[in-house]
């Protein structure tokens, strides 16, 4: 049989070569997947999971699919990392805020606290020195008002000038007895008597001056010390952030999936970082409005504090204003008893025996002798008012917008890896390359078009109005206390967070919607939204028909009693 000619044989070689080409090209060889194995590793997964070499990426869900680093295990535990490591920048950045308003109500609350300790304690001591066994036979009464001064100042249903004036009937009762030891008074008399207080006026201008300055001072220090509180419990539930699933699957695609095809060290885009961060905390974003509120509010509050409802320069003297009363009475009692026997009635006169033993043991003609500026007691909790307020002053200012700027202060963070990068060297979700969509807005309603997250805006978080109601109920309440009124809130623990609270309740203990006592009332409300629809107006107006009742129910009630 003939040989085939050695001239045929180049011609064949190349058309193998030629058929040979489309197979190479198919099949380039496998990069080595080294460093994603190891970084993997470091995670503290498995390196069992991790191939050494790129291999097929069809079994990839999220992930760029063709070659790859990842196995199905790595991308499923690569998306549980993804949504912790959102979760912990979340509470990393919003625990700083929350570890500042929990230590300022802490030390607010220490300081108010404190504050009324010293100011019983400086009046008992200065009231027993001057009067005596006198002081101590009618201690009750100046106790009972400190008890419910403190019981107010914790949340207790207390109205501030009903006990004051009480305080100061009771005062006057006392008192009328000692300047008139010769009489016998019944019960039914010194309730006459105690009705003249106001036209009478015994204790001089010293009531009305001190159950003004009393009433605005203790509003404006609870509310703040409550509006404290209610920052540090609305921070501590809205950080805790967990993703939807389709805000996994962004997380995932913008922090992990990079390392999949190998690129360890790119960054993803900023701007795609700011989409996938405000798409997770679309939520969120709605509260910045109503926060920058309640701020604004907590600021105007400060100031009144700093101004004429000081605390701090109302309880100080609070002992020598009371014994200034006291003067006045006494100076003032011969024309206060005769106005009182005319309009009461001339008591009966005691024997003379009884008498003369009655003026000796009254021995109430000591005049009050008020410390030397050296012996007064030391400032509450170590500290003063003002210092309190200029600090937290600093502190609020400082959380405005903080809702609005979380985004971009992840994406700012260096454990997220994003960054400002060069916009052609960066992840854009797909590849190594640039960015090309716009930067969505803030809140739920800006994410219908944000193009890496996908955002049922007809679903909002119930966590998060739960807060926003909080925070428009919290800021209300400063607005009131602004102007020196205090007003009840109803129980609406549908819409508040957390559970209700009772009276007296540490604030540990109670949630941030408190119920307030009406001391005065403003005719101000707030006004609906106009886009209020039909049904919810008619809610609205049978729930303002049942809140008139209340109120007229217990008018109604004081004057029965």
């Amino acid at each position: 049989m003939p040989r085939p000619s050695a001239r045929l044989l180049p011609p064949l070689l190349c058309t193998l070569a030629a058929c040979s080409l489309p197979l190479l090209a198919a099949e380039p060889p496998s990069r080595n997947c080294s460093e994603v194995r190891r970084l993997y590793v470091a995670k503290g997964f498995g390196q069992g999971d991790a191939p050494s070499h790129e291999i097929n990426g069809d079994h990839l869900k999220v992930c760029p699919q063709g070659y790859t680093c990842c196995s199905q295990e790595m991308e499923e535990k690569y998306s549980q990392q993804s949504k912790h490591d959102f979760r912990i920048a979340v509470v990393e950045l919003s625990n700083h805020l929350q570890t500042t308003f929990s230590s300022r109500y802490k030390k607010f609350d220490e300081f108010f606290k404190e504050l009324l300790e010293n100011a019983e304690k400086s009046l008992n001591d200065m009231f027993l020195r001057t009067y005596g066994r006198l002081y101590m036979q009618n201690s009750e009464l100046f106790k009972d008002l400190f008890i419910e001064l403190k019981r107010y100042y914790v949340g207790g249903n207390v109205n501030l000038e009903e006990m004051l004036n009480d305080f100061w009937a009771r005062l006057l009762e006392r008192m009328f007895r000692l300047v008139n030891p010769q009489y016998h008074f019944t019960d039914e008399y010194l309730e006459c008597v105690s009705k003249y207080t106001e036209q009478l006026k015994p204790f001089g201008d010293v009531p009305r001056k001190l159950k003004l300055q009393v009433t605005r001072a203790f509003v404006a220090a609870r509310t703040f010390a409550q509006g404290l509180a209610v920052a540090r419990d609305v921070v501590t539930k809205v950080s805790a952030v967990n993703p939807t699933p389709q805000g996994e699957r962004a997380l995932l695609k913008m922090m992990y999936c990079p390392y999949c095809r190998g690129l360890v060290t790119v960054r993803p885009c900023y701007n795609y970082c700011f989409n996938v961060m405000r798409g997770c905390l679309a939520n969120q974003g709605d509260l910045d409005t109503e926060w920058n509120n309640f701020i604004d509010s907590m600021l105007m509050v400060a100031e009144r504090l700093e101004g004429p409802f000081n605390i701090e320069s109302v309880m100080d003297p609070i002992d020598v204003k009371i014994s200034d009363a006291i003067m006045n009475m006494q100076e003032n009692s011969l024309q206060v008893s005769q106005k009182v026997f005319q309009g009461c009635g001339q008591p009966k006169t005691l024997t003379q025996g009884r008498a003369a033993r009655s003026v000796s043991e009254s021995g109430f003609n000591s005049r009050f002798r008020p410390y030397n500026p050296e012996e007064r007691p030391t400032t509450a909790a170590g500290t003063s008012l003002d210092r309190l307020v200029t600090d937290v002053k600093e502190k609020l200012k400082q959380a405005k917008k903080f809702w609005s700027s979380l985004p971009g202060n992840i994406c700012n963070d260096e454990k997220m890896a994003a960054g400002r990068v060069i916009e052609d060297e960066c992840w854009n979700g797909s590849a190594k390359s640039r960015y090309v969509f716009a930067v969505t807005g803030n809140g739920l309603a800006n994410q219908v078009n944000n193009p890496e997250v996908e955002v049922d805006i007809t679903k909002p978080d119930i966590v998060i109005r739960q807060q926003i109601m909080a925070l428009r109920v919290m800021t209300n309440k400063m607005k009131n206390a602004y102007n020196g009124n205090d007003v009840d809130f109803l129980d609406i623990s549908d819409e508040s967070s957390g559970e209700g609270s009772g009276s007296g309740c540490e604030f540990q203990q109670c949630s941030p919607e408190f119920e307030f006592n009406v001391t005065e009332v403003t005719g101000k409300t707030n006004k609906m939204d106009k886009n209020t629809n039909t049904s919810a107006a008619a809610s609205i107006g049978l729930s303002q028909a049942a809140l008139f009742f209340s109120i007229f129910f217990l008018a109604m009630q004081r004057q029965w009693r």
